[in-house]
């Protein structure tokens, strides 16, 4: 019986879905022009916050990038209110088909959190907590799905990663493919686990409940197998809220917190994550605050290296820092000038070798040169693209005056800007 209804419930989803997909078929058909997922050229503007509150720094970023639409969103609260005012919250939803349920939950979730019992600024309970946060998650998701039937809402949906600090413990809250790492001793010492379909466990509670997984999506097309509405794959009535083929139940991990060995914490979506490993972020974190002790501009070089890395997607970075988070270091300080001396020198030999050649040089080529030459000393994790081209550009123009009337300015200003909306695409590549 359980095998008929399984098949039953398979063959409804492919009429459902085929359906879909011939309705977009012939609206495709009918438009004039199909939209694009992506911009001619990415959105660079940034949305950057800091805050600090007792022993406890944030920094903030977020930017659009290369896609249409900014879907993301996000949750700093560095001080819970009430009882709980030696707590903090954080959390990155990275919303996919539109941002309607990434916005609410970042309104909304850590008030359904709040509500529990086990957050009443009495003795903390961890087995408590995690429960309360896993409630929490599913109450909001039933809630959504009330109001997306309501009011219409778009077929959207949100993955999520929060860390919940308390006096003792520290929360890892996930649920999809957003991750949170914890640096403790200058190491990656815990990290989430990302939900796809392909995992063993996923997979079965997709297939369980009907779904497929195919090219590696949730009915070939959910790239994630847990995640916060989506509820055109939470219709399986034989099924409960947790063992549909997209779950909205996280995973929450605890930790106790060491005061004199944790660093920072970072939290960051997907667009993020594929750029850099965990050992690679860290490492890269852990280097820009020894220049700068600033979260809030250690995210924004993380997101300028994404972007130059080749990120298509939405990005968003928190970095938390916690007392034992390295200090700015003159010795840091030190060797990132003389690398800075060192690109300019090269980029200036760059340009002599460049100008006996057939077409000259640019941006572009100057850039492609020095990606193929290696260099120990580039930042860790970040390597060129954390020091993008467009902040060589003055050391080019410097070097375009130095060598006289070869090329004519006008001349090199016109390959200047046609290599400057490459650079990210160039960049990606190498």
């Amino acid at each position: 019986m359980a095998k008929l209804l399984s098949m039953a419930t398979f063959v409804r989803l492919l009429v459902v879905e085929a359906e879909r997909r011939v309705s977009l078929f012939f609206k495709a058909e009918e438009a004039q022009e199909v939209p694009s997922f992506f911009l001619d050229k990415p959105q660079t503007e940034k949305l950057l916050e800091e805050g600090e509150v007792g022993g406890l720094r944030y920094g903030l970023g977020s930017m659009q990038g290369w896609r249409a639409h900014m879907e993301d969103a996000h949750t700093a609260q560095p001080q819970l209110p009430g009882a709980l005012a030696g707590w903090a919250f954080f959390a990155v939803y990275d919303g996919h088909a539109g941002s309607t349920v990434a916005q609410f939950c970042a309104r909304h979730l850590l008030g359904h959190v709040l509500e529990a019992e086990a957050l009443s600024g009495q003795e903390e309970d961890p087995t408590a907590v995690k429960e309360a946060v896993r409630e929490a998650f599913l109450a909001i998701d039933r809630r959504m799905q009330d109001l997306s039937r309501a009011e219409a809402w778009e077929h959207a949906g949100t993955t999520a990663v929060a860390v919940l600090v308390s006096p003792r413990h520290l929360y890892f809250i996930n649920l999809g493919d957003s991750r949170a790492l914890l640096c403790r001793s200058a190491a990656v010492t815990f990290y989430t686990d990302d939900h796809k379909p392909t995992k063993p466990r996923e997979r079965r509670r997709i297939e369980n409940a009907g779904g497929t997984v195919v090219l590696q999506r949730v009915n070939g097309s959910l790239a994630v197998s847990r995640a916060l509405g989506d509820f055109g794959y939470k219709a399986v009535s034989w099924r409960g809220p947790t063992e549909q083929p997209v779950s909205p139940e996280p995973e929450v991990y605890q930790l106790e917190r060491c005061p004199d060995e944790d660093e920072f914490l970072v939290l960051a979506c997907d667009g993020v994550w594929d750029t850099f490993d965990n050992a690679g972020l860290c490492a890269f974190v852990r280097s820009r605050l020894c220049l700068t002790g600033s979260p809030r501009d250690v995210c924004e070089c993380v997101l300028d290296s994404c972007l130059y890395k080749g990120s298509r997607d939405n990005m968003t970075c928190i970095v938390v820092c916690f007392p034992a988070a390295p200090a700015v270091s003159q010795e840091a300080l030190q060797k990132e000038q003389e690398l800075d001396a060192s690109l300019e020198k090269r980029v200036a030999e760059l340009y002599d070798e460049l100008l006996e050649q057939e077409g000259g040089p640019n941006l572009v080529s100057v850039f492609q040169r020095l990606a193929t030459e290696a260099n120990p000393n580039l930042p860790p994790g970040g390597g060129l693209a954390s020091k993008p081209p467009v902040r060589m550009l003055p050391r080019i123009e410097r070097s375009a005056v130095q060598v006289g009337p070869r090329m004519p300015r006008h001349h090199f200003c016109e390959r200047k800007q046609a290599g400057e909306a490459n650079l990210t695409r160039i960049s990606g590549q190498t």
